[in-house]
This record gives structure tokens, sequence and C-alpha cells, in this order.
């Protein structure tokens, strides 16, 4: 499941689509986690699991916002049409 959101990452040029394929890389480290922490008998991952949530969740917010404040001035979401440095 990583990988394939690694490969989204790196072959989509939609800046949503790539933003959902980072959330599916948070998601597969949340379920390798708790995984070995079921394997292991301890609960130490499926605390680090709530701290991994709480960072995809910052970071849906932050990064929704930042995306449609992008698409209201660049009328696009694809990526290699935006660029936001040039004057």
């Amino acid at each position: 499941m990583f990988c394939v959101g690694v490969a989204g990452v790196l072959i989509r040029r939609n800046a949503i689509v790539v933003f959902m394929c980072i959330e599916l890389m948070l998601n597969s480290a949340n379920l390798t986690l708790v995984t070995f922490s079921s394997y292991l008998g301890n609960s130490i991952g499926q605390v680090f699991v709530f701290f991994v949530m709480t960072v995809a969740a910052a970071e849906a917010a932050v990064g929704l916002a930042i995306i449609i404040a992008i698409f209201r001035n660049k009328k696009t979401v694809n990526i290699d049409e935006i660029n936001i440095f040039k004057w």
C-alpha cells in the first residue's frame, strides 16, 4: 500500500491526487504500526498511530486550504502548471 502511494506521488500531476497518495502512505504506516504492535504484544505502536493520525488531520486541513487557495489564483491544480515563485 505504501508503494502504491509513492508511485502515485511520483507519477501523478494533479495536486489533489498527490495529496490523496500522501494520505495513503500515512495510512499504510498506521497499519504497519498497529500490526507490529499487536504482534509484539505492546501498545507503543498504537500510541504512535494516534500521533500519526493527528499529523494526518492537520496535514489534510492545511493542505486542502493551500490547494484551494492556489486553485483560486491559478485556476488549475496541475502541478506542472503551478509556479508560485514566478513573478
